[in-house]
């Protein structure tokens, strides 16, 4: 039982991390797309590897102390709802990592403007906005959230 107990505490400790993670990488991204100046944009998105650590971190953690779990828990690998939570997982990894590369992309031409003369660049805010990585972005937290789904109900 105590090891049931450390397994789970350590898999849930991972998904608060990673949903935390996602949830200031996200909020970070929405507040640098309203900001013009490139000093504003670049205050914002130098924070998000802090996001993107807790991203990583907790997909680490729910990964390797999920299967864990699952295999003490005698569920194995081979029940749909864990086989439809690690395709969903890899696919948000995927998906998210695609999205924050924009992101990244971003934050070093918002360092490189600020440094020069800080003024309003419309490619700045053409790729903080970029419709495709950030509909990514989006998608990846939408995975997350129908992974807690399968987590909590475990249909099948």
């Amino acid at each position: 039982m105590a090891l049931t107990h450390a397994l789970l505490f350590f898999h849930l400790l991972g998904a608060v991390s990673f949903f935390a993670g996602a949830a200031v990488v996200g909020t970070l991204q929405f507040a640098a797309i309203r900001r013009e100046r490139p000093s504003e944009v670049y205050a914002l998105l130098r924070l998000a590897p802090a996001g993107a650590a807790l991203v990583g971190l907790g997909a680490l953690l729910t990964l390797v102390f999920g299967i864990a779990l699952a295999e003490h828990e005698g569920f194995g690998l081979s029940d749909a709802w864990i086989q439809a939570a690690l395709g969903l997982w890899l696919a948000a990894m995927v998906v998210g990592g695609y999205g924050g590369r924009a992101a990244r992309r971003a934050r070093h031409l918002a360092e490189r403007l600020a440094a020069e003369d800080d003024a309003p660049s419309p490619g700045l805010h053409a790729l903080v906005a970029a419709p495709v990585p950030l509909a990514a972005s989006c998608a990846s937290g939408l995975m997350l959230l129908a992974i807690l789904a399968l987590m909590v109900w475990q249909p099948g």
